[in-house]
This record gives structure tokens, sequence and C-alpha cells, in this order.
């Protein structure tokens, strides 16, 4: 810890615990990016099928929409596995519950809430 910084230690049990709520949302991450990698996959198949010019296509806009909204949330599924991988990371080092920007411990409520928070309450504004 930084001098001068206030200092709070996870507990083992904290610590245990917060493992496995990683851990478990890191099982639901990965089950949503299986589901919607076959949706994805299933869109793409079906407009193989159908005429190739989405703009004239009265069904072309729709198939080009939903494949683009299953791939932003593909997008952001696969994000949120990379930092919940970082947040473990970050538990195994040690340095896991301290703000990145400014040092200080990240409240454990915040942990509980949002478990890969690299930021403090005060510094998550200035972050975004």
């Amino acid at each position: 810890m930084v001098a001068g910084r206030p200092s709070r230690e996870l507990s083992a049990s904290e610590q245990g615990a917060l493992r496995d709520l990683l851990t478990d949302e890191r099982a639901s991450t990965l089950a949503t990016i299986a589901t919607l990698a076959s949706t994805w996959n299933d869109i793409v198949a079906s407009s193989a099928d159908v005429a190739t010019d989405d703009e004239h296509d009265p069904d072309g806009a729709t198939i080009a929409f939903e494949r683009a909204h299953v791939q932003s949330l593909l997008d952001q599924a696969r994000t949120r596995l990379d930092d919940l991988d970082h947040a473990l990371d970050r538990l195994t080092s040690g340095a896991y519950g301290i703000c990145t920007h400014c040092g200080n411990p990240i409240p454990l409520d915040r942990l509980r809430a949002r478990p890969a928070a690299t930021t403090c309450v005060a510094c998550a504004p200035r972050t975004r």
C-alpha cells in the first residue's frame, strides 16, 4: 500500500466470498457468450439462404440490425469476461480491492455489487 493511504485488507472469508462471486459471474458470462455466439451463427446462417442485398431486401435491414445487435451484446460479454479475469488475477496477486486511480481501498459493498470494479466510489465518475 502507498504510504499515507488508508489500508484495509480483505479477510480470508471476504476474499473467498468475492472469489466465489467472481467465479460465478465468470461462469454466467461464459454461458451468455455461448448463447449469443450460437444466436449470431444462426442469424448468419439464415441470412446466407436469402438475398444478399440488405438494402433492397425487405427483411435485410431487420437481419442486419439483429446481427449488429447480437454482435454488440457479444462484444460486451467478452469485455465483461476480460474484466472478471483481470479481477481474479488481481485477487490472486493481492491487488484486488485497491483503486487503480488513487490507490485507496475500494469499499467492500462496492466490490460485492460490482466485483470487477477497479476504482473506488470517489474515482469512478472520473474514469467514465
